[in-house]
């Protein structure tokens, strides 16, 4: 990645974590107006990554949940 695509993926990963931080969902949204008004490319940037970190999130969630059903079911006791 370039510095573009790290400044905008890392404010993508901090914002996600303040969003949990602080219980406040609307807090990706209200970043990603923020950037929209100074630069359509950097609000893109931003949001892909917010797309890609919440879905990799997601889907490693539901592998987790997955493979402890699985342990819990070959579990002999």
């Amino acid at each position: 990645m370039g510095i573009f695509d790290d400044l905008a993926d890392n404010l993508a990963k901090d914002t996600i974590a303040a969003s949990e931080k602080l219980n406040d969902p609307k807090l990706i949204e209200d970043v990603a107006e923020q950037l929209k008004a100074l630069s359509s490319t950097s609000h893109e940037a931003y949001m892909t990554s917010v797309r890609i970190r919440l879905s990799e999130k997601r889907a490693r969630a539901y592998l987790e949940r997955r493979l402890a059903a699985a342990a819990a079911k070959s579990d002999p006791s």
